[in-house]
């Protein structure tokens, strides 16, 4: 796979001569060089590398499309058989597939291609050594995914979009005992050693906290600390179907209030689809191209939401690249202004949050979550943290939480990709600050 580049251009040049009259054929190119690293106890479980592409082809005919996935190679000369093979399959079977009313795809010729980031990965061996040494004596449970990825798109119609992009993400739990951990994660493009010994420092200081006794909470309202993680979990909870025109439209959105009844968040803040600065590729399945950003809130305001092709042909307006289920790939919470070093002693008395789990909804229509602390959260009483905090469920809405509640975001945000692996590589991430909250809801 050394030259992933010039492999898509021939393949999408041999599928395009597949194509007969009235035909269109559109694929989708995903590959990755991935190493894989386990940890458990401190120690090396698992080692591996994973070398993996697969094209995926749709082949339509007026309004009936049939799509089908094949792992490939990654050699013209052992690919083009098999691309031929599943055109042939998809044209005997697209007769009986029936017309799809809302089918949309970019015929307009066009190409791009991302922009090179400088990337500087480390080596297996590097992480392995330097997790090593950082974890002696702890019991250090953590995944580390690294490498290149790549994606393309291409149709017969004179489409070619590129994408390639490296990335590594590793995160980490040490463990103290029953449900006490300190979660950590650290991700980006280019590894740096000091940057990663800073976060393993500073999760140590929390694994000592830890030790201590650890604080029953009555149920009730505190002021709050969330950490990055945790407001990771608010933001992925409202993109569930929050900001899709289909979802707004079939009043199905969690934000339905901001929509229908001028319920607003906090003038700080301000999300976007950051398509630009995150890693998930500009172009989507249909080979539409996506705007740099797309403005999701506004201070506070909903402003433009995900519209998808089949949304734009069902609902007559135009598609801005979202993906079918119009979920955000590169969600993005601007920061604010409050240093993340000042967080604690602006914070005074109540509870740092460093992660939250098992999120839901427990009213949909209102936005109104669900979930429960976990891992490292703590009881804070002067600007200094003085106990652990036992598991807690929290029940408060979001209109509160990043409106009324907000009292300020830090300047520094952390990136944090997804980590799914399932079949490939995810390349969807989170970037966002921390939150300072004047209540938030403990309710068991």
């Amino acid at each position: 796979m050394s030259d992933m580049r010039g492999y898509f251009e021939d393949v999408a040049s041999h599928l395009q001569s597949l194509a007969r009259a009235g035909e269109v054929l559109i694929s989708r190119l995903c590959a990755e060089e991935s190493d894989f690293i386990r940890f458990n106890r401190s120690r090396v479980r698992q080692a591996t590398a994973v070398r993996q592409a697969a094209w995926t082809v749709s082949l339509i005919r007026g309004a009936k499309r049939l799509d089908a996935r094949v792992s490939v190679a990654g050699s013209l000369a052992a690919d083009k058989p098999a691309l031929a093979a599943l055109v042939a399959e998809l044209r005997d079977s697209l007769d009986g597939v029936p017309d799809d009313p809302f089918l949309l795809y970019e015929t307009a010729p066009a190409t791009s291609t991302a922009k090179p980031r400088e990337a500087r990965l480390p080596r297996p061996a590097q992480v392995i050594d330097e997790v090593l040494a950082a974890g002696r004596g702890l019991d250090l449970v953590g995944f580390h995914a690294a490498g290149p990825i790549w994606k393309g798109f291409a149709s017969s119609l004179g489409v070619r979009h590129w994408h390639a992009v490296e990335s590594f993400d590793l995160g980490w739990c040490l463990y103290h005992d029953r449900d006490k951990a300190v979660k950590t994660s650290y991700a980006g493009s280019t590894w740096d050693s000091a940057a990663f010994q800073s976060k393993m420092g500073f999760a140590r200081e929390q694994l000592a906290r830890l030790a201590g006794s650890p604080r029953t909470l009555e149920p009730g309202e505190y002021r709050a600390y969330l950490a990055p993680a945790a407001m990771t979990e608010l933001l992925g909870m409202m993109s569930w179907a929050g900001f899709g025109l289909k979802s707004l439209n079939t009043k199905q959105s969690a934000l339905i209030r901001m929509a229908d009844r001028g319920a607003r968040l906090s003038p700080l803040v301000t999300i976007a689809e950051n398509t630009a600065e995150g890693i998930a590729c500009g172009f989507q399945a249909e080979g539409f191209a996506r705007p740099d950003r797309v403005p999701l809130v506004e201070a506070g305001e909903l402003a433009s939401p995900l519209v998808s092709p089949r949304s734009a042909r069902e609902y007559g307006v135009a598609t801005n690249g979202a993906n079918a289920g119009e979920t955000p790939e590169s969600l993005d919470l601007a920061p604010g202004t409050l240093a993340e070093s000042e967080a604690l002693a602006a914070l005074d008395t109540g509870i740092y949050v460093g992660n939250l789990w098992y999120l839901n909804f427990s009213d949909r229509s209102a936005c109104r979550l669900t979930g429960m602390t976990r891992f490292a959260s703590f009881w804070v009483e002067g600007g200094k943290i003085r106990a652990p905090v036992n598991v807690m469920r929290f029940d408060d809405t979001a209109y509160r939480l990043l409106g009324a509640s907000l009292e300020g975001l830090t300047r520094e945000r952390d990136l944090v990709p997804d980590t799914n692996t399932y079949g490939e590589r995810s390349t969807e991430s989170v970037r966002t600050p921390g939150g300072l909250l004047s209540a938030f809801a403990l309710t068991l």
